[in-house]
């Protein structure tokens, strides 16, 4: 079920992604106000982390997932709205909610380490981070289809793909309250034990970090998840607004959006499989060197899209290795209890910076270049992957041998 609800889920997600810059750059006619669109979609995720974190710690996964997915339901309904009337403001606040969407997608892959045996965190993980291929990689496809019934339902352009998001994430609601039976985290605090509804301290961000103070290692994985995640973000988001001001159609957008996010999550069962028997960490390294290639083709791409879209398609491979590796790391170094606070507190701090760095990333590009972003981009992935190396070595010659936690 989980499977499912990232199926539908991930269409909802990646029509508004595909889209969202492109409409607020036409409706501000600011490159650099264009930037914020991400900014929204990714700070709506951060800040439904927690919330989302509370509710699947005093209800279950399902009420978590549920509040996400009402949010990205409002979200949707308020764009439709902000694109008739021409009110980027308003569209900007619309994508906020819709971050929702992104929010649930994320909590969902924790829900599926909740039952996983001892060494298989990674691999249960990938697997629901695979099931959001589809809708995914069909959502950016379906732009142009889903806005050209929307004219002729009577709504205006480029509005009616926010339209067919709602629909989506109306769809993932119903798999969630009606199929998600029984609750995966009710289920394993039961199993270990605990018959109580949840803790009180699992609600709040100090539980989180005071778990996390006893955990260095979880600790080095969250920020690894940052990392990852600001890379992808900062340059996934501009993306589609260079290839729009070097002539490319919304077809061609969509289909670069589509090969990114099939880099995302194709191959995550393969990087999950390979974080369990090799090592959390040396696939963490791999995901830091991959987005340092990305971040090179994409700068030096110029006008040529093939370079464009191998960039974002590596880009997006790498991201899959510091999510996948990252969340299992932390979800197997966390007491049972105290997880969704902790994993909650990891998606806050991912998303917020990713916000940061969209914001940037529309100033760079708006200013400066795609170029001067990816340089950026690439600085930091580089200096993240020689900080893990670094830690890498010290456990090893502290144990005597590899480990590849």
């Amino acid at each position: 079920m989980l499977s499912a609800v990232q199926i539908i889920g991930g269409v909802g997600v990646a029509v508004g992604l595909a889209l969202s810059s492109v409409v607020v750059d036409e409706l501000s006619g600011s490159t650099v106000i264009s930037g914020f669109a991400g900014t929204a979609t990714v700070l709506g995720a951060a800040l439904l982390a927690l919330p989302t974190a509370r509710a699947s710690g005093w209800g279950g996964r399902r009420a978590g997932l549920t509040l996400a997915y009402v949010a990205a339901l409002t979200g949707c309904a308020i764009s439709v709205v902000a694109i008739s009337q021409r009110m980027w403001p308003l569209l900007l606040a619309g994508l906020v909610l819709v971050g929702g969407g992104s929010a649930g997608g994320l909590a969902a892959r924790y829900s599926a380490t909740d039952l996983s045996p001892k060494g298989h965190a990674a691999r249960h993980l990938s697997l629901v981070v695979w099931a959001a291929t589809i809708g995914s990689v069909a959502g950016p496809n379906l732009v142009e289809s889903a806005d050209q019934i929307g004219v002729r339902l009577g709504l205006v352009e480029k509005a009616g793909p926010f339209a067919f998001a709602a629909v989506a994430f109306t769809l993932a609601l119903v798999v969630i309250l009606v199929l998600l039976r029984p609750d995966p985290y009710t289920l394993a605090r039961q199993l270990h034990g605990d018959k109580g509804s949840a803790l009180k301290g699992d609600r709040t961000i100090r539980t989180a970090w005071q778990t996390l103070r006893t955990t260095p290692m979880a600790r080095r994985a969250l920020v690894m998840i940052a990392v990852s995640h600001t890379a992808m973000v900062s340059v996934m988001s501009m993306t589609p607004v260079k290839l729009h001001h070097d002539g490319s159609t919304l077809d061609i957008i969509g289909l670069v959006i589509s090969l990114h996010i099939a880099g995302m999550y194709v191959l995550s069962p393969v990087v999950g499989w390979l974080a369990d028997k090799a090592g959390k960490i040396p696939v963490l390294i791999l995901g830091m060197a991959l987005q340092l290639s990305a971040a090179v083709l994409a700068g030096t791409a110029g006008h040529h899209v093939w370079q464009v879209t191998m960039a974002l398609v590596i880009l997006g491979l790498g991201w899959s290795c510091g999510l996948v590796a990252g969340s299992a790391l932390v979800t197997e170094l966390v007491p049972i209890d105290r997880r969704p606070a902790v994993q909650g507190l990891s998606d806050l701090l991912m998303n917020v910076c990713g916000a940061t760095a969209t914001i940037i990333a529309g100033a760079v590009v708006g200013l400066l270049s795609y170029g001067v972003l990816n340089l950026g981009v690439g600085v930091m992935t580089a200096l993240a992957g020689i900080w893990i190396v670094t830690i890498q070595q010290r456990r090893d010659l502290t144990a005597g041998g590899p480990m590849g936690t």
